[in-house]
């Protein structure tokens, strides 16, 4: 889990949490680039969202995280994004499920609606989930409109 480049972004609701999950990553040895928001002051998330997303797109980082208040916003403007599948993960099971059906490459996290622990187990969920493949590869090949 180490040895991948992870990518995060948030918006200001999002900001503080983010900072529990760089010093998880710290913590653990990963390396990562923060996008911004850089503070809790008003922010918009699509201004961090978008270079974050073409980040991970273009092949940058295997993975990242994102945040905003309800993980909605950070998530849909990330998911604009032809090669991106950014999964909104409120709990640890739905962050696996995320990775192993829909090899989901961006974690979306709902910052007002989970504790600090809770953040933290489900980014070690996404980091540490494999895709399955299989039946789940056909259908992750009809995501794309082109």
């Amino acid at each position: 889990m180490n040895k991948m480049k992870i990518a995060l972004a948030s918006d200001h609701a999002g900001y503080e949490k983010k900072q529990v999950i760089v010093d998880f990553l710290k913590e653990q040895g990963i390396e990562f680039k923060d996008f911004g928001a850089y503070s809790a002051e008003s922010s918009d998330y699509p201004d961090y969202a978008h270079p974050m997303a073409k980040a991970v797109e273009d092949g940058d980082f295997e993975l990242g995280i994102s945040l905003c208040g309800s993980g909605n916003g950070i998530s849909m403007t990330s998911n604009k994004h032809q090669e991106i599948r950014s999964a909104i993960c409120w709990k640890p099971e739905i962050a696996a499920l995320a990775r192993l059906h829909n090899d989901a490459n961006i974690c979306a996290l709902p910052a007002r609606f989970v504790t600090d622990e809770e953040a933290i187990m489900i980014v070690k969920t996404f980091l540490s989930t494999d895709f399955e493949g299989g039946r789940h590869l056909r259908r992750i090949n009809k995501m794309p409109l082109g």
